[in-house]
């Protein structure tokens, strides 16, 4: 088991990418909520037969932290044979909720927990607006609508 207070650090989505699709035993995890999977797209592999596990970070519409996140994770993991030391890559909206979903998870995972750093719509620009500046979408890598 990893030391309880260490955290492999954040990635950038390109290099985050990279490393996905270089480790087929490499799993990304999107924290955001069901509001966000269903309105703003989820992100996706190229690869069929590879998935993106799905487990909010914080609860909807109360926005407080899911209490069984930890459990709902580990059962997403089992149900998918991922290996307890395969690394995990973690992505909300902007890398602030995966930051916390990846440390707390560190604590009882043997592999790498590493925070996807901009997020799925990245920054928000000069016009208050998300999805120009950085992130999974402005980087063009793959996503769908839910």
């Amino acid at each position: 088991m990893t030391d309880p207070d260490s955290y492999a650090g954040d990635k950038e989505v390109l290099e985050a990418w990279h490393l996905l699709t270089q480790n087929p035993n490499a799993v990304l995890i999107d924290v955001r909520t069901h509001a966000e999977w269903s309105y703003v797209g989820v992100p996706m592999f190229e690869d069929p037969a590879r998935d993106v596990i799905l487990v909010e970070w914080l609860s909807y519409p109360a926005m407080q932290v899911n209490a069984d996140f930890g459990e709902r994770l580990k059962k997403e993991l089992d149900e998918r044979n991922i290996l307890p030391d395969a690394p995990l890559f973690f992505l909300c909206r902007s890398g602030v909720r995966s930051l916390h979903a990846a440390i707390e998870i560190t604590k009882s995972w043997q592999g790498p927990c590493y925070n996807i750093a901009s997020g799925f719509e990245g920054d928000m620009d000069s016009k208050l607006q998300r999805g120009h500046c950085n992130g999974w979408k402005q980087a063009g890598l793959p996503w769908r609508q839910f």
